[in-house]
């Protein structure tokens, strides 16, 4: 990087968060609310049927995760996982 060329634009590219997968948000929001002490699957439901994220805790992030996932994409993956392990 030449810093001694002031007539040039410098190009600056933050490195790109890791996109975690539905499966691995669900599975990291889990652990949040079972280390805090919460039902998981209670919790994950009124997050999913209210849209209310402080069913959700914020403990390890878990809040600001599952927020970044559409309530309809948690549930698909829920019910993917469902039929293709006690279904088939």
């Amino acid at each position: 990087m030449n810093n001694n060329n002031l007539s040039n634009t410098q190009y600056f590219k933050a490195p790109s968060e890791t996109a975690l997968e539905v499966d691995q948000i669900l599975e990291r929001v889990y652990r949040a609310l079972v280390e805090k002490g919460y039902n998981p699957v209670n919790q994950i439901v009124g997050y999913i049927m209210s849209g209310d994220p402080t069913y959700i805790t914020s403990h390890n992030n878990a809040r600001s995760l599952i927020m970044k996932v559409e309530r309809d994409e948690l549930i698909e993956e829920a019910l993917t996982y469902y039929i293709n392990n006690k279904l088939k």
